[in-house]
């Protein structure tokens, strides 16, 4: 090959370098990056821009200065497994029987489902979720010392690295990936919520050995000072210290973010915090006056202001939509005597609102809700708009115009209007699942009745949580009547029939977006 002939290949090869780069580019510039900053059990009155005195979260309250915060927004139901679920399949819980699954149990979204990550990797997207993942892993039969599989990354995750279930149940072990942590062969995991294996000491038998008393079910195998639901033994090696797992999960987060800053990424950023056990970290212990809880939202909000930082540092903030929420309402006292009771003071956990985690109330899945992205959303709004997390799907699929296969998520509404803080209105029905079923419509709320609505009565006695549920049909005028304590079903039937026909057409699936 002769000299002119190097140099015109050489500039038809640059030419086409610059011209993959130029599209590259553009690729990019057109695809933000996604992250869903998503807390465990935070109420609508735990953070300071929701209302909160006694505990103070600036970093949470600069997302809502620089973005969108909402006053309406809803998990899609009121526990962590059901919510979950919701969330990353734009389907309603109940249509899978999805409910808190055990720390063994196997996974409840299988492989082949449409799933939110799995559409945004069709779309060109590196995908994550870093955090508690509590949606199951394996067949039914999972081997903690071998390949654990299927999971995240049989559902449309490229990486993971999580708490199996929760903090509160074993394995006490982090998983990356298909494998356990730092696992020794020599020392293999054996896991049983059915019997005692192993010789490794309960609370049930040895209270003295325990950080602070638990209830019976929390009362199981000791990891780290404090008990839990299950038995476990071996894995030595591999058990979690609670007080580290924020600063593990944020290393992860930051090496994610650092490798895919080329390309577009969907970030699902799974907090721990402030669930049960809580043990915050010595530089938060006594950061508030409301004891381990408290402490656990100053080291939740610390966590976010770092990952906001990480993003800015790499250079892709202002491309990015950050989703900061919770999976459910709040709990204090939920199987631990953490003091979280006795040292709550004046702090409204929910806010202006009844119940909690577990219940029916609006306290059961009104969150706090922001939505920041730097040059889209106008900053220091406030939006009345109806809004439940089950939408994200839709609606992340609709700022990618990217259209929705006829049973890929359900539920899910066109709705980025309303996350972008233009459309005011949001959903005209919004269906909340807990131990019976809840419809909003407008300023009004109707809750299904419950047969044997006494069954549920560990939700008072236990937890300390109105439930909300009854065995007659209770209509609210949440405008009138936040706290849902005078029920006018019997004075407002059509409405009361509108709304019963809403709810059984959506248990029918029929759906519109």
């Amino acid at each position: 090959m002769n000299y002119k002939n190097k140099i015109v290949l050489g500039v038809i090869a640059f030419t086409t370098l610059t011209l993959a780069k130029s599209v590259q580019a553009q690729d990019r510039s057109d695809k933000p990056n996604i992250v869903v900053i998503y807390v465990d059990d935070l109420g609508y009155g735990d953070v300071s821009c929701y209302g909160a005195t006694d505990v103070q979260t600036p970093n949470v309250d600069r997302l809502a200065e620089g973005g969108i915060r909402f006053t309406d927004g809803h998990a899609g139901a009121a526990t962590c497994t059901p919510s979950r679920f919701s969330l990353l399949t734009g389907s309603y819980a109940f249509r899978k029987n999805a409910a808190i699954l055990e720390g063994d149990a196997p996974a409840l979204i299988k492989p082949g489902t449409p799933t939110l990550p799995g559409m945004l990797q069709k779309n060109g997207y590196k995908t994550a979720v870093i955090g508690k993942w509590h949606l199951g892993l394996g067949d039914g039969n999972v081997d903690w010392n071998g390949e654990i599989s299927p999971g995240p990354l049989e559902i449309g995750f490229d990486y993971s690295y999580l708490i199996p279930a929760t903090g509160d149940r074993v394995p006490c072990v982090l998983v990356e990936n298909h494998h356990v942590v730092d696992l020794d062969p020599n020392d293999p995991i054996q896991v049983s919520y059915k019997r005692k294996v192993g010789t490794d000491p309960t609370a049930i038998e040895n209270p003295s050995l325990v950080k602070y008393p638990a209830d019976y079910q929390h009362g199981k195998t000791i990891v780290n000072g404090v008990s839990r639901i299950g038995y476990m033994t071996g894995g030595n090696s591999a058990r979690w210290k609670d007080e580290t797992i924020p600063y593990q999960m944020l290393r992860k987060a930051r090496n994610f973010i650092d490798e895919s800053k080329q390309q577009p990424f969907f970030l699902y950023f799974a907090f721990h915090d402030i669930h049960v056990p809580r043990l915050p970290d010595l530089p938060f212990e006594g950061a508030t006056d409301m004891g381990v809880r408290g402490d656990a939202i100053v080291q939740m909000d610390y966590i976010t202001g770092e990952l906001v930082n990480c993003l800015k540092d790499k250079g892709v903030l202002e491309n990015t939509l950050i989703i900061f929420s919770s999976d459910n309402g709040p709990v204090l006292n939920d199987g631990y005597e953490d003091q979280a009771v006795a040292r709550v003071g004046n702090h409204q956990p929910s806010g202006p609102f009844r119940g909690g985690k577990y219940s029916c109330l609006e306290g059961g899945t009104r969150v706090p809700m922001i939505a920041y992205w730097p040059k889209k959303i106008l900053p220091g709004q406030v939006s009345d708009a109806l809004f439940s997390h089950v939408d994200l799907y839709a609606s992340i699929a609709q700022l990618l115009d990217y259209k929705l296969k006829e049973n890929e998520a359900p539920d899910s509404h066109y709705s980025l209007e309303t996350i972008l803080g233009k459309e005011k209105e949001g959903r005209q029905f919004l269906l909340e699942e807990a131990y019976s079923y809840s419809l909003r419509y407008g300023k009004w709320k109707y809750i299904q009745p419950v047969k044997n609505a006494n069954a549920n009565g560990w939700i008072k006695d236990n937890k300390g949580i109105d439930s909300g549920i009854s065995a007659v049909p209770q209509l609210f005028n949440l405008e009138e009547d936040p706290k849902e304590e005078i029920n006018v079903a019997d004075q407002n039937k059509k409405i009361l029939n509108q709304i019963q026909k809403e709810l059984q057409s959506i248990f029918t699936n029929e759906i519109t977006r």
